[in-house]
């Protein structure tokens, strides 16, 4: 049995544009992109990797939540926000860290949090 098994392995957004989504993303996070055509791109942010896709309608609301780790979470927020996303719930403090919310530009709900 693998290592991955069991485990998340990929996670996959339809947006409405690839190319905005690769730029909040690159720009928040850091993430590198390899395109696949003109209606798909995968992304990695050195760990997971996922996909973007125009190949199925946006549905951003609803779902789990994927949370994102970073050691700064201020420096993150404001990341987020200069890459263009908004900020749905403001940091907050939570047993083990602390965490907020945010929006990207096709509405998906995300999360980040901080054991600091």
């Amino acid at each position: 049995m693998s290592s991955r098994n069991n485990r998340i392995d990929y996670i996959e957004f339809n947006v409405g544009d690839i190319e905005v989504s690769k730029a909040f993303y690159g720009k928040a996070f850091g993430w590198t992109f390899k395109d696949y055509g003109a209606a798909y791109c995968e992304f990695s942010d050195g760990r997971l990797t996922g996909g973007f896709t125009t190949t199925a309608p946006v549905n951003a609301k609803g779902g789990a939540l994927v949370i994102l780790f970073a050691d700064d979470i201020e420096a993150a927020r404001t990341r987020v926000e200069d890459a263009g996303g908004r900020i749905t719930v403001p940091i907050f403090n939570f047993p083990g860290g602390r965490r907020f919310h945010f929006e990207d530009k096709d509405g998906y709900e995300l999360a980040v949090w901080s054991d600091q």
